[in-house]
């Protein structure tokens, strides 16, 4: 188990990160490019990983004549949140964690790339979106990340500077905006290997390695 401090505020990432998701979002982007007769794959599949629907689906909207972003990204979340959706669950030490650094008096932010009313339900797993102190979501920024604007966002909500907290992700994208906003942060590898999320502070499998009882040394300032 690894030791690291309590910071004085946590900023967390959603899916992939707080709750498993990926398996959800490969399927539906995967029903959409077949629905549409084109080719997919898991290097294809990994470009959405971490990012914004909005803006992925923006880059590959050549391969779909005559559809827009918004039919798309409808006929997507129709796909995601249909009956025969695969369901989410708490990634391993997730609930823990939020209610350990809640019990702490530790304020939290989840700061996703995934709308607002798709993170009410997936924060319910984890304890409830009262857990936490603001939510900044995909509709809520004007750049998603990498671009840093809604870990700023985030930590402007939490009244703290960057350096005084630690972020939390899974994707790469996620890592270099929360670098780029001057956060620690911490990575698990349950959407992509370690080696991927190597620019980040520390990498774990799941939030189950971490111990908050003493100080860190690992990513400490």
């Amino acid at each position: 188990m690894t030791s690291i401090m309590v910071p004085k505020a946590a900023l967390f990432d959603l899916d992939g990160t707080l709750v498993a998701t990926e398996h959800r979002s490969r399927s539906a982007w995967t029903r959409l490019f077949l629905a549409h007769g084109l080719p997919v794959d898991d290097e294809l599949l990994a470009t959405f990983v971490g990012r914004r629907g909005r803006d992925t689906l923006a880059e590959h909207l050549h391969r779909f004549p005559g559809g827009t972003v918004d039919e798309l990204f409808a006929e997507v979340i129709g796909y995601q949140t249909g009956p025969d959706s695969p369901p989410p669950y708490a990634v391993p030490g997730a609930s823990a964690l939020v209610k350990s650094l809640h019990a702490e008096g530790v304020p939290m932010a989840v700061v996703t790339s995934g709308p607002r009313d798709h993170a009410g339900e997936l924060l319910d797993l984890v304890g409830g979106a009262t857990m936490f102190v603001a939510l900044i979501a995909a509709e809520d920024v004007s750049r998603g990340k990498p671009d840093p604007e809604g870990f700023t966002a985030g930590c402007a909500a939490l009244g703290v500077a960057p350096a005084d907290a630690i972020a939390f992700e899974d994707a790469p994208a996620g890592i270099a905006a929360a670098r780029a906003t001057g956060l620690r942060c911490v990575a698990v590898t349950t959407t992509h290997p370690a080696a991927a999320l190597a620019d980040a502070d520390l990498v774990i499998s799941d939030l189950t390695e971490l111990n908050w009882s003493t100080p860190a040394r690992e990513i400490a300032p």
